[in-house]
């Protein structure tokens, strides 16, 4: 039984549990073969609806902010990790509630609220993250390495007389990568701060493993884990964000108008900056269901959302037969950065948010209305 993509509202975001627990299982292999644990890296994808069944498969979710940290907590119930470049001091005793790990970006934050981790009601472990100033990222939006950044403790920083209390370091250098790059940057990390890995209880690889990839080496990440397991007796942490729903789930649009100016111009419901807005920031490019490359088709159509930007575009796309407005596009791969980034830019609904499973179809988990739009503004 497959997706009724017509039957869906649109726009929506719909999440296939088949497609999401087949990536789950690869990640919890993961677990069982190292020993290591794998935690959801919510700013990726924090669909909570889905959390019980994630939750039967992984270890906990990886949060960057209180809001973050309260939802892996109350929604999914395992371990609960958080890392921010600096935290709100307002905020600091109701993160001690939730978090089981803090990671402090600075020796400054870990100054400033140790006492407070010292005196809570609850074992919470604590770690730095290090900047081991290497990466293979290629674009500069999305690379924690790079000159004068503000993500981790470098080396000639790094305060040797400060490491009581502190159980592990932190570092993440990879986005969308393969293992090799996760075992370049390993050997920086043991370089430049492997002399303290022996005082640590963990060490917390970060995000960025593409691990459910098609073409992602395993059993290189399978030698990493081992390798520091054994070499400094640690506990290892991963925090992927996009292996965990990675090709899980699609964006359903629909076409509103067709014009033309020296190219045909299909417009849709569904905007790139409201909705999609990684096509804009990586940049990314979606696939369609059934759509090819600019001219390996008949006929080539650049779609545009009915927001009023200019660079509202999601790009150019070639199909077999000429697009009729009321004609469904379905997008691939928008289960991550999608809901967690989306926004109501001209007063552009929210899209309903679904998600499918054989046994009871599709199920609307949320609607959105003008009361979504209006509540942030004022």
């Amino acid at each position: 039984m497959a997706i009724d993509f017509q039957a869906a509202p649109s726009p929506s975001y719909i999440v296939d549990e088949a497609l999401l627990t087949r990536n789950l299982e690869i990640l919890q292999q993961v677990e069982a073969r190292t020993g290591a644990k794998v935690l959801l890296a919510q700013k990726a994808f924090s669909m909570f609806a889905l959390y019980p069944l994630i939750g039967k498969y992984l270890s906990g979710v990886a949060s960057s902010s209180l809001f973050e940290a309260r939802l892996g907590a109350e929604e999914m119930g395992k371990e609960v990790h958080i890392y921010a470049p600096a935290f709100r001091e307002e905020e600091f005793d109701e993160i001690l509630r939730y978090a089981d790990h803090i990671v402090f970006n600075s020796f400054s934050q870990w100054d400033k609220y140790k006492d407070r981790v010292r005196a809570a009601s609850r074992k919470i472990s604590c770690g730095i993250r290090v900047n081991p100033e290497y990466s293979e990222v290629e674009t500069g939006l999305y690379d924690p390495c790079a000159p004068y950044s503000r993500m981790g403790v470098t080396a000639a920083n790094f305060q040797t007389d400060d490491l009581e209390g502190i159980d592990g370091l932190h570092f993440h250098t990879l986005c969308e990568q393969n293992s090799d790059a996760l075992a370049h940057t390993l050997e920086a990390v043991e370089e430049k701060f492997g002399r303290y890995l022996k005082q640590m209880k963990w060490i917390n690889f970060g995000g960025g493993h593409h691990i459910t990839r098609s073409d992602y080496a395993i059993d290189t990440l399978i030698g990493c884990i081992t390798r520091m397991q054994e070499r400094y007796g640690l506990e290892v942490y991963l925090e992927p964000g996009e292996a965990v729903a990675l090709n899980a789930g699609y964006f359903v649009s629909t076409v509103l108008d067709i014009v033309h100016n020296g190219m045909d111009l299909a417009i849709l419901d569904s905007s790139a900056t409201c909705h999609m807005p990684d096509v804009l920031e990586m940049p990314y490019r979606p696939k369609i269901i059934g759509a090819g490359e600019p001219g390996e088709y008949a006929y080539t159509y650049r779609l545009g959302g009915p927001t009023c930007l200019a660079g509202d575009v999601t790009g150019d796309y070639s199909f077999k037969k000429p697009l009729q407005v009321g004609d469904r596009l379905v997008f691939c791969d928008m289960a991550i950065y999608s809901m967690v980034k989306n926004n109501t830019f001209n007063g552009i609904p929210l899209p309903t948010i679904a998600s499918y499973n054989a046994a009871e179809g599709l199920c609307v988990i949320r609607r959105f209305g003008y009361e979504n739009f209006k509540t942030r503004l004022s």
